[in-house]
């Protein structure tokens, strides 16, 4: 899309959205690298080191058997599937099948507890889910109160209950016509969550991959280059995962390194970049700042460009990556509802530490108040970005009252604080809500309050973030308990446990402070600026 240049003000002034009215992510991003070369797409590393290496011609026939799957089960255009798995080769087939099929795909963190699953399969009403074992556990216990959910497809052994996602796929048929759709046909479901009720689908169309294509581009140095490979740790299951790294590198024909990590190991990261010639990354913070901490080189390491974001980085971590892998790191802004709307390019514009950078060519970006309308320069205000664009979600799924208030006048309101400088770059503030940011995590306090009231000890909850030196933000839990139950730290590592397991294991409560009442409104709403306050 982009035309390279050392100039950032002609990038910007002579961007124009080329955006063809028929389009499917399917085809743009698998279907037209398949021309029986065996082009590389993916290389999987499993947890012994053991690498699979596979074509773009084999992931289109994969996903065209299980499109033929899925429409032998019944599934109609428009139903949804979702995909609850980390990092693998499955995943992006899941996803690619329900594209070509005119379905719309449901990416769900593997971390997720019954709770946070039981809601989001609910609210989507999923026909269909592709899991593993793991998932598998969780779904089962659940799927009693899932009556739209009528398939599920293992990615291990078939279960009672569950189908082989591979054994149906080998017998079906590789022919498939990819259903025609139009750039603005609904694609995929990201979750989101927020401060207040439950988390939000965003109802992302087709054209999501080519409004990402600008911000990858210039970020990465006008990519991809000659021998450009794409590796990022950030799950496959959030918009990071999915649209900076995965399937732009794939419209692109770059290949993707894939691994399942159980946990980030610094030096486990290094290796992996250097086995398999890693040249382009997507690292979010958390990341950096653990391989900082360890201390870790490698010589065999020769990355081209290195993205961020999720969280500002600092003069001290931009310092460490210029020094450990001789490049500088770039920062992007985004968020799910429309992702990848401000950046840095060092050869366009230098870096200024603490800034997120300036506005992706393609994006018109402000500051504005509440009612949408444009600050000054150097004022705090709501970073807005004007629509239409390409990468702006539809709408929240089935929630038309919180889509409504994310728009004022001709901008979407991000819920993010900052400002703008007389050169244009964009400083992050603060939210405007309580969203909390770990380890480029954004998590909402309403999901994981109201998980901790289901605890037989826990009157009364309220969740806040506190500075983490490693994830910006740790969660932490003020906590009223019911008459009977004593404060101990035995109790909080049950509770602590508790949420692990209904929730999610990012969102868990980190520190868990007792009290004997929470700061409220006279309306009866938490005060969590006090709490925060209080650390």
């Amino acid at each position: 899309m982009l035309t390279e240049t050392d100039s950032y003000d002609r990038l910007y002034r002579d961007f124009r959205w080329d955006i063809p009215p028929r389009f499917n992510m399917a085809t743009a991003c698998c279907d037209r690298h398949a021309d029986g070369s065996k082009r590389l797409a993916l290389i999987y590393v499993d947890e012994d080191g053991g690498a699979k290496r596979t074509s773009f011609d084999e992931i289109r026939a994969c996903s065209s058997r299980f499109a033929n799957v899925l429409k032998a089960a019944g599934l109609v255009r428009g139903d949804r599937v979702a995909v609850f798995l980390s990092q693998s080769l499955e995943l992006p087939i899941a996803h690619l099948a329900a594209w070509r099929s005119g379905l719309i795909s449901v990416p769900l963190f593997a971390l997720f507890g019954e709770d946070a699953l039981q809601f989001r399969l609910q609210n989507c009403a999923a026909r269909a889910v592709v899991t593993d074992e793991g998932g598998w556990q969780k779904l089962s216990k659940i799927r009693d109160r899932l009556p739209e959910l009528k398939h599920v497809y293992l990615t291990g052994r078939a279960e009672a209950g569950a189908k082989s996602f591979w054994s149906e796929i080998e017998q079906a048929s590789e022919q498939f016509a990819t259903v025609d759709t139009s750039c603005d046909d609904p694609a995929i479901i990201i979750y989101t969550s927020g401060t207040t009720g439950n988390p939000k689908g965003a109802l992302h169309a087709h054209r999501i991959v080519l409004g990402h294509l600008p911000n990858v581009e210039m970020v990465h140095g006008f990519f991809p280059k000659p021998g450009d490979v794409m590796w990022t740790p950030a799950d496959w299951a959030w918009i990071g995962g999915l649209f900076d790294a995965l399937f732009p590198a794939w419209y692109h024909g770059v290949p993707v390194v894939g691994h399942r990590a159980r946990k980030f190991d610094a030096a486990a990261a290094m290796q992996l970049m250097a086995d398999h010639g890693v040249r382009v990354v997507f690292l979010p913070p958390t990341a950096l700042k653990l391989m900082r901490q360890a201390d870790v080189r490698h010589e065999g390491v020769k990355l081209r460009s290195m993205l961020s974001g999720g969280e500002s980085l600092g003069a001290e971590l931009l310092d460490w990556v210029r020094l450990t892998f001789g490049i500088e790191v770039h920062e992007i802004y985004g968020q799910t509802e429309c992702n990848l709307v401000v950046g840095c390019n060092s050869s366009l514009f230098p870096i200024r530490p603490g800034a997120m950078g300036k506005a992706t060519p393609g994006f018109d970006v402000r500051i504005v108040n509440d009612k949408g309308e444009e600050l000054p320069r150097g004022t705090r205000g709501i970073i807005g970005v004007r629509q239409p664009n390409p990468c702006t979600m539809i709408e929240y799924w089935r929630n038309p009252e919180a889509t409504a208030k994310k728009y004022a006048g001709e901008f979407l309101l991000t819920g993010d604080l900052g400002r703008q400088d007389e050169d244009g770059y964009f400083w992050y503030m603060s939210r405007e809500d309580d969203v909390i940011t770990s380890a480029g995590y954004r998590i909402g306090p309403s999901e994981i309050e109201d998980t901790l009231l289901k605890h037989p000890a826990v009157a009364l909850s309220a969740v806040v973030g506190i500075p983490d030196p490693i994830r910006t933000e740790a969660v932490k839990a003020w906590i009223v308990l019911r008459p009977g139950f004593q404060a101990s730290e035995q109790l909080a590592r049950e509770i602590q446990d508790f949420v692990k397991v209904q929730l999610a294991a990012h969102e868990y409560p980190r520190h868990v402070e007792f009290a004997d009442s929470l700061p409220m409104t006279a309306t009866g709403k938490v005060l969590r600026r006090e709490l925060r306050a209080r650390g």
